[in-house]
């Protein structure tokens, strides 16, 4: 058809999430080397407009607020100035047993600063 299937857009979002991490904190592989990992408790995808094959989309990701032992990311998906949809993940931090484990006090310390209800 030509459309973009609505299940890529939680690729895009990790993808996304993972480059805002890389910027804003450190590597994820960093967390991972841990034992640590932001382990997907919750998404949400407001579909606005359909992307299609060959689409070049841009992802702005923010922090919306973090706690204890989780997170919640925000987006938007655009393609030029055209929103093409906004969404959202939550996120707790496990263990390799998949255990709820508080976020390192240095990290938080670090991502603390960089919580905006919304941000470019």
């Amino acid at each position: 058809m030509g459309i973009v299937h609505h299940a890529n857009y939680v690729r895009f979002l990790e993808l996304a999430r993972v480059v805002w991490m890389d910027e804003h904190d450190r590597p994820y592989r960093e967390y991972a080397a841990e034992g640590l990992h932001f382990a997907t408790t919750h998404v949400e995808v407001d579909y606005r407009k359909s992307a299609r094959f060959d689409d070049w989309l841009d992802v702005t990701t923010w922090m919306e607020w973090m706690r204890g032992v989780s997170l919640r990311m925000a987006y938007e998906v655009r393609r030029g100035d055209e929103l093409v949809a906004t969404a959202a993940t939550e996120h707790a931090m496990v263990d390799l047993d998949g255990r709820p484990r508080r976020i390192p006090a240095e990290r938080r310390a670090v991502l603390l600063q960089r919580v905006a209800p919304r941000s470019t």
